[in-house]
């Protein structure tokens, strides 16, 4: 098959760092344009605005959508309106009605939508998955802590509705659980934590169980220092799973038992490129809902101002 002529908007340290070496490295995708108020990729097409990219070039297939989720709906709705299929950077949107509305359009129009959740595909996530499908799992701990110095430095639109907050990696997180726990859950409590100077939370605890009372407890932090905390812990009647590393590890009792380089982006490629030849979806919404839980469930705590 020819490959497919793909766009990418909102050119910032993730595009950079992730996607573009993702998709340099896939011959499903030809890279033909890039949009973006400031950012360029050199040896493209280059415009300031997606709506000039979508004039110009009507030779564009797909589109991944980079820039922050405040502002991803919009850019999403015109190029699925132009007959694009749409990949979408996670979170997929600053709301879930936004999402759900987003999957209906590309639904009526015959394209594809693409809910990306890179963690999901870290080298140990399906291993552990299966480790757990297998056994009786009596309690699971998660601790995902973070400097938001070193991993978004000015980027103020985080800390906006919106932006999430602390949710932005934690997200992350509750993306591999809800992929490797056998039964869906839900949350039962919530602690968020806000700053006193912002508008999003800086920490967030969340308890959840399921049909079954799984005890479920989750701690999402970005005031970590030193060793950055990417882990999740399951007792078992099968011992202790410890998935860490942000799901690039698994341990059982204290023997690792997979351990692969990553591959998190490229993997997000070839399953864009998967659903569009197919010509399906991949829209999961289970992250998103379980952070819109914790926000209508949560007491709120202010703390400290924090600054950059």
């Amino acid at each position: 098959m020819p490959p497919i002529n793909l766009a990418i908007v909102g050119i910032g340290k993730i595009v950079r760092d992730q996607h573009l070496p993702a998709v340099a490295g896939n011959d499903d995708y030809r890279l033909v344009a890039a949009a973006s108020r400031h950012g360029r990729v050199e040896g493209i097409e280059n415009f300031s605005s997606i709506d000039a990219m979508l004039s110009a070039l009507p030779s564009i297939q797909a589109v991944s959508l980079c820039m922050p989720p405040q502002y991803r709906y919009e850019a999403a709705v015109k190029a699925l309106t132009a007959g694009k299929h749409v990949f979408l950077e996670k979170p997929p949107g600053a709301t879930l009605s936004e999402v759900e509305g987003l999957a209906a359009l590309a639904a009526g129009k015959g394209l594809s939508l693409f809910a990306s959740w890179h963690s999901r595909y870290a080298p140990a996530v399906e291993a552990a998955r299966e480790f757990l499908a297998g056994t009786r799992i009596r309690s699971m701990r998660v601790a995902w802590k973070e400097d938001v110095r070193q991993w978004h430095p000015g980027q103020e639109w985080i800390w906006q509705p919106g932006g999430l907050g602390v949710f932005d990696p934690g997200i992350n997180a509750l993306s591999i659980v809800t992929r490797i726990l056998p039964n869906p859950v839900f949350a039962t409590a919530a602690m968020l934590e806000f700053p006193e100077n912002r508008e999003a939370p800086i920490a967030a605890s969340i308890t959840f169980s399921d049909a079954e009372g799984l005890d479920l407890a989750a701690e999402f932090d970005w005031r970590q220092t030193g060793r950055q905390s990417w882990d999740i812990v399951a007792l078992t009647d099968a011992g202790e799973m410890l998935l860490s590393e942000g799901g690039a590890r698994l341990s059982i009792d204290g023997r690792v038992v997979h351990e692969q380089p990553e591959q998190e982006y490229p993997m997000l490629y070839r399953r864009f490129a998967a659903i569009i030849r197919a010509g399906e979806s991949d829209v999961d919404l289970a992250p998103l809902r379980h952070v819109a839980d914790a926000f209508m469930l949560g007491r709120r705590r202010q703390v400290d101002a924090f600054h950059d």
